[in-house]
């Protein structure tokens, strides 16, 4: 066996390519626009109040709903993200 470890090809050429570093700022962008949207509606009752009677342990309604606010965020930049770049490799691939 060889202590000779061939170096992996650098991915950067792959990562520019499918325009990943775009795709993630733009999956940021509506993850963060659609919890800011999802968060004003809740917590200042754009939508009506809500009719409910449930206790909210530690940091109340609003701090839950920061929480929630954060995981509706993120999966949703990951979606984006995720379909933008296959879009852009499906694209590249049609291009060849």
């Amino acid at each position: 066996m060889s202590d000779d470890i061939p170096d992996r090809p650098p991915a950067t050429g792959l990562r520019d390519a499918l325009r990943v570093r775009r795709n993630a700022t733009v999956g940021v962008a509506a993850g963060l626009a659609l919890a800011a949207l999802a968060y004003l509606v809740r917590v200042f009752e754009l939508a009506g109040p809500v009719a409910s009677t449930q206790r909210y342990p530690v940091v109340g309604p609003e701090g839950w709903f920061v929480v929630l606010g954060f995981v509706l965020a993120s999966a949703t930049a990951l979606l984006v993200t995720a379909v933008l770049t296959l879009v852009t490799a499906y694209r590249r691939t049609r291009e060849l």
